[in-house]
């Protein structure tokens, strides 16, 4: 099978995607890469999972059906006249469990990683960013399904219009601990996950990376 050729190569293949999902819009704009071009990015990623997978035939097949289901939503939100909620929070889900299960492998396999390479290093920060991804999906779903959960400097933001690249920004500034406050939770759920989203990204800086640093020292000294 071609995605068990490439599994050598996973963490780096996944990495490259990610960027594509956080930087895509700087090299297209407008609202064809709102509509079209982001969400293909992220089956894209979900692609690039499966081999991640590719040695556990259960969760192959359930990222199969995670990249179907994903696959389907988009043309779905294409054929959909106008902003459809319920197909883009559905979608939404889809999005946030596959970064919830995809982090869990990724911490598994490195954790679990005898030797320290490039391999493995790009595998710890794709760790990180999926942190920022679970981060970005649980907090446009909360704000689609309770709107105003969530507030913005209106001279720098329109959260309703702009809702991918707000909270996107707004995940990462908060994983990061930069905090510049131009969004803010203002809903009491949406605080405890903005403080769950910084406590995961500390916790995953103090103990996976500190372990991955651990044992490349040994290594070195061996």
């Amino acid at each position: 099978m071609e995605f068990k050729r490439l599994h050598p190569y996973r963490f780096e293949i996944f990495f490259v995607s990610q960027m594509f999902i956080l930087f895509g819009s700087i090299i297209a704009t407008g609202d064809w890469y709102e509509t079209v071009l982001f969400p293909i990015t992220f089956i894209v990623n979900i692609s690039a999972g499966l081999i991640l997978m590719s040695r556990h035939r259960i969760k192959f097949l359930g990222f199969v059906g995670l990249l179907f289901l994903s696959g389907l939503l988009f043309v779905c939100k294409l054929t959909t006249s106008g902003y459809d909620d319920e197909i883009t929070i559905f979608r939404t889900v889809i999005n946030f469990l596959f970064y919830v299960f995809v982090t869990i492998e990724i911490i598994k396999q490195v954790w679990d990683s005898q030797r320290i390479s490039s391999n493995i290093i790009f595998g710890l920060i794709s760790g990180y960013v999926s942190i920022g991804l679970i981060g970005y999906f649980f907090f446009i779903s909360i704000e689609l399904t309770v709107p105003g959960s969530f507030l913005g400097n209106q001279e720098a933001f329109m959260l309703r219009e702009n809702l991918n690249d707000s909270f996107m920004y707004f995940s990462y500034i908060t994983l990061l601990s930069i905090g510049y406050g131009d969004i803010s939770p203002v809903s009491p759920f949406a605080q405890k996950v903005t403080i769950l989203i910084g406590l995961l990204g500390q916790m995953y800086n103090v103990i996976i990376t500190a372990i991955v640093v651990g044992k490349y020292i040994n290594q070195l000294k061996k």
